[in-house]
């Protein structure tokens, strides 16, 4: 049996202590160790042993699988796809190089993955004199979204004091218009689509008027009115936390403060503990929670992948939406997150079937290079609002979780998970290891390939593995 490997986790160790605003005697006194030896541990000096791993589960409520995993800032994967790129085709960077990075350096990896961002963004921008190349705000904002994991524990306590005020989920939409009138003289109206000029809401300020397209579902109704309360009821929390986030520019500055609207949206029409309890009744059915919330599919799925609280958190997940190209427009991840950051989704993955069966639920267990295993649900969903009724109003998302998770989800039932089938899947091809696979697009990087003319093989671009 080969031996575990040894955990070096210092920057991640350092990192939480600064975190807590702890200084070394303190955290090594909560821990029972030495402020010398917690030293050691911060340098890399010495491996993070499972006792002192135990005792911080205990002491500060840490998820031990997400705090030891590649987790939340550039992983050796995510570095292995940097490196891919053939601008690095005469340097072949090995595996071990890019862990130590990961592992000693995590600023360094970030910094390096930011750089990638705005060289890929530079690359499919159209070029214009004298402009300089940056992080887009669109990436900047994914990244600090994901650095949380997708949870706003601030937000969420907000956002259950408001829900508590408005009381009858039943009622929601009209309860959530009352309080938008009584509150801030604001009045609500659903008019015609052509009135918006494209837009599905839109807030005059000099008249105090939400409008909403008639255009919009019910939920989304709902949605919207949530949203534009929570920009008059959070307004002194979204500032603070706009300055404690530092957004590098103005874009920037406002997406964010938009996502954290539409993240304090969800967790008002689905108050965080009341969310989680009936997820865990229902087994995490997606119909179920939507008739009991009054949302959307994709507003369902988008709030799972939040349920990160201490003490009380739901099944991690993690969420991907994808249009009928296979662009990705939405990408959350309460834990982990096993795909390319730079790229799409792998063609094996059955996200991509799911509208070839619209409306129906499609469940999946996929296997990552390195062993790990989820447990995946693709469906197809509506867009939100459709101008033109000639195109396709069809999106489809993935929700998926550790295959450990599998035994709690309706959509397991039946199933043998004991022996499951499990389908290989990988990051993007470039750096996907796999040897035989037949949906291989491309070659991988800095692989020699072995092609023969005297006979076809069924990936197109055969390697040495």
């Amino acid at each position: 049996m080969a031996a575990e490997r040894k955990l070096f986790l210092g920057p991640r160790l350092r990192r939480l202590r600064r975190e807590l605003g702890l200084n070394q005697s303190a955290m090594a006194g909560e821990l029972g160790v030495s402020p010398s030896y917690l030293n050691h541990l911060e340098r890399n000096q010495r491996p993070v042993t499972a006792q002192v791993l135990l005792r911080m589960a205990r002491a500060y409520d840490v998820d031990l699988k997400a705090f030891t995993a590649e987790g939340e800032g550039t992983g050796a994967d995510h570095l292995a796809e940097i490196f891919a790129d053939p601008m690095f085709s005469d340097i072949a960077v090995p595996r071990y190089e890019l862990l130590e990075l990961a592992d000693n350096a995590p600023a360094v990896a970030d910094a390096v993955s930011r750089l990638y961002a705005a060289l890929v963004e530079r690359r499919n921008a159209p070029a214009v004199e004298g402009e300089p190349a940056g992080v887009t705000p669109e990436t900047w904002v994914r990244d600090y979204i994901q650095a949380q994991r997708n949870h706003f524990p601030y937000i969420e306590e907000a956002a259950e004091t408001l829900a508590g005020a408005i009381g009858e989920r039943l009622f929601v939409f009209a309860e959530l218009r009352r309080r938008l009138k009584e509150a801030f003289g604001v009045e609500t109206r659903v008019v015609p689509p052509e009135t918006l000029e494209g837009t599905s809401q839109h807030y005059d300020y000099h008249r105090k008027r939400l409008m909403l397209s008639e255009l919009l579902r019910p939920e989304s109704r709902t949605f919207a009115v949530a949203y534009q309360l929570a920009l008059f009821e959070f307004r002194p929390l979204f500032t603070r936390m706009l300055e404690s986030a530092a957004p590098p520019d103005a874009p920037g500055r406002r997406l964010l403060h938009m996502s954290l609207a539409n993240y304090a949206a969800g967790a008002i029409m689905m108050p965080y503990a009341a969310f989680l309890t009936a997820a865990e009744r229902h087994r995490y059915d997606i119909d179920r929670l939507c008739a009991e919330f009054g949302a959307s599919a994709e507003q369902v799925s988008h709030r799972l992948t939040t349920l990160s609280r201490s003490g009380a958190r739901g099944i991690p997940f993690f969420m991907l939406r994808v249009d009928a190209a296979g662009n990705v427009s939405k990408r959350f991840a309460g834990e982990s997150f096993p795909f390319s950051r730079f790229g799409g989704t792998c063609p094996r993955w059955n996200l991509h079937a799911a509208f070839q069966t619209p409306g129906r639920v499609a469940t999946q267990i996929v296997e990552t290079p390195d062993g790990q295993r989820f447990f995946t649900i693709s469906r197809t969903v509506d867009r939100a609002i459709r101008l033109d009724p000639r195109e396709s109003g069809q999106l489809a998302i993935g929700l998926g979780c550790d295959v450990r998770h599998a035994a709690r989800l309706v959509y397991s039932d039946g199933l043998d998970l004991s022996e499951p089938y499990v389908t290989p899947i990988g990051p993007a091809c470039t750096i996907c290891p796999r040897l035989r696979c037949p949906q291989r697009a491309a070659a991988p990087a800095g692989r020699t390939l072995t092609v023969n003319e005297m006979q076809k093989t069924i990936s197109p671009y055969p390697f040495l593995g």
